[in-house]
């Protein structure tokens, strides 16, 4: 009697001979300063500003003397409101200086939603922008400070309140911040980031030193950072994406931080390469998207560019070839991650091939664990078979500030992280994501990933971007939307083009019943589209 095989079961652990940091994100950033003195740390193209390490440092203390100046202490909770910009970094590693938690706040919040997280943070201090693209800061802080008593005071920066912020540095002494600084553990919060929430309230993870400094690290190292980088950031700072993935990794390398504008903006992108020599570009799916489709794109000298992180989604295949050829950019990685494990778990290396970086969201990185299993049951599941990505390590959150009962629900008691993401995981430990769990599509009993039909219609010849939903359907249960963004407007596919583009080449109950043809997709700050909202809009 002949044994069947057995598969191996869907785990991955990262070894490595090089050990994790012990340091806090202030040490880690003494080592540099120490190191790469004279190197560019920082450019803003904007307004043409320029810091070497030298002189970040020298920055970075001045405002964490000035925070203290102004009775901010260890522990407490100091909010960041902004769009892209130098102060922005400098206050992250000011708060990280001198024991303070720093709290992200999406720049697209309106009032209530700031409101919420000043009093669910207990934020003491706010530093926000003046304004941004038709949205007031100060008149919405205005909104809400008698409903915030704990918020004693709103620095607004290139105003006043900034110059007297970093004035109020000379009442503290110079020693004053490293003396905090030697008292800190790794282990210490030092950031909360508020994640989207689909339905009720964001609940916000708060990320230690040891997880974010050494997230940034290796997602760096996996691309090959040397104090030689230039790392072109036009993805927001309040995300782990920027903050983490773009500043911790170029600093924990002595790499440059180049900020090309406040938000995204293809063509300020393509010129900050160009002008800055960057080495490396970051962005979601939608973003290289835009910058392909620039109309004077093959104009721009973008032969510096060697390596990059594309994240957030997974890469359409012809998106992924263009950006290899036409930007350069052969060492391009994927991430995969989420804000609750600081974020990336899994990436691709510098040498795979086309098909493990479109195909698939990498291999677990060094220090981390990753298994799928089933969601019912928390059983790992056999390679191959799709089931729940978990993941665990050290990059895994604290916990969900003052929640313990929601991190109880995210995280389990043997410190698995729960994402809620369903996955396949291949006998050589490449991980696919096939969709969220809440974004299945069950039809007729059928399983249906979006993903799988996305990938299938970048395809089509008049189809720019696509995004795949499930609708109700009073027979099926659910049936196939695709909202579609046409390569040319005035000539938009029609939904019997879809479906017989599709036909005898996916399964009768994958092809769209139902099609939109939009101008945009509903985006996070973060460039996630916003599948929820496109599900809700058109649902009948």
């Amino acid at each position: 009697m002949s044994e069947r095989p057995v598969s191996e079961p869907s785990y991955a652990h990262g070894t490595s001979g090089t050990p994790l940091l012990s340091d806090t994100i202030g040490a880690n950033l003494d080592r540099a300063v120490a190191a790469f003195a004279d190197r560019e740390a920082l450019v803003d193209v904007p307004s043409g500003r320029r810091w070497t390490y030298a002189e970040f440092g020298a920055a970075v203390d001045e405002v964490a003397r000035g925070l203290l100046a102004k009775g901010v202490a260890r522990g407490d909770r100091v909010g960041i409101w902004a769009v892209n910009c130098p102060e922005w970094v400098l206050v992250q590693y000011a708060t990280a200086r001198i024991g303070v938690i720093m709290v992200n706040i999406n720049p697209a919040y309106r009032a209530h939603e700031v409101e919420y997280v000043l009093r669910q943070a207990g934020i003491s201090l706010l530093v926000a922008s003046r304004a941004h693209r038709g949205t007031d800061y100060r008149e919405l802080v205005g909104q809400v400070r008698g409903r915030c008593p704990v918020l004693r005071e709103t620095i607004y920066i290139g105003d006043p309140s900034w110059d007297a912020l970093t004035a109020a540095a000379a009442e503290v002494p110079v020693d004053r911040p490293a003396a905090i600084q030697a008292e800190l553990s790794c282990d210490d919060p030092v950031n909360i980031q508020y994640t989207s929430g689909t339905t009720g309230f964001p609940k916000g993870a708060t990320l230690s030193h040891h997880n974010i400094l050494n997230n940034g690290y290796w997602v760096g190292r996996t691309v090959g950072y040397t104090e030689q980088d230039r790392i072109c950031i036009p993805v927001p700072y309040y995300h782990c994406f920027g903050m983490v993935m773009g500043n911790l990794a170029a600093t924990s390398h002595g790499a440059c931080m180049v900020i090309p504008a406040p938000s995204f903006e293809p063509k300020a992108t393509l010129e900050a390469v160009q002008r800055e020599r960057c080495t490396s570009l970051y962005g979601v799916p939608t973003m290289f998207i835009a910058e392909l489709n620039l109309p004077r794109f093959a104009s721009y000298d973008l032969s510096s560019l060697r390596t990059g992180i594309m994240a957030g989604s997974p890469c359409p295949v012809e998106v992924m070839k263009r950006v290899v050829a036409e930007m350069h950019m052969e060492e391009v990685s994927i991430c995969y991650g989420m804000t609750e494990t600081s974020p990336v778990s899994l990436q691709a290396r510098m040498d795979d091939d086309l098909e493990h970086r479109t195909g698939t969201v990498g291999r677990v990185l060094p220090h981390l664990e990753v298994k799928v299993v089933d969601p019912a049951t928390g059983v790992t599941r056999p390679r191959g078979t799709s089931g729940e990505l978990c993941t665990r390590g050290y990059s895994v959150m604290l916990g969900y500030w003052n929640e313990p009962e929601k991190t109880a629900e995210a995280v389990d008691a043997g410190r698995w992280m729960h994402t809620g993401d369903l996955a396949v995981m291949r006998e050589d430990g490449y991980v696919e994501i096939v969709g969220r769990i809440k974004d299945m599509i069950i039809r007729g009993g059928e399983n249906i990933y979006p993903r799988e039909i996305e990938e299938f219609l970048y395809g089509h010849p008049k189809i720019r971007d696509v995004q795949v939903v499930g609708v109700p359907h009073e027979k099926y249960g659910e049936e196939v939307l695709a909202c579609v963004i046409p390569l040319d407007a005035d000539d938009p596919p029609a939904l019997e083009d879809l479906r017989a583009f599709c036909e005898d080449r996916l399964a009768h109950y994958k092809i769209p019943s139902l099609l939109r043809i939009l101008d945009s997709f509903p985006m996070t700050v973060s460039g996630k589209v916003r599948k929820v909202e496109l599900r809700e809009k058109y649902a009948r």
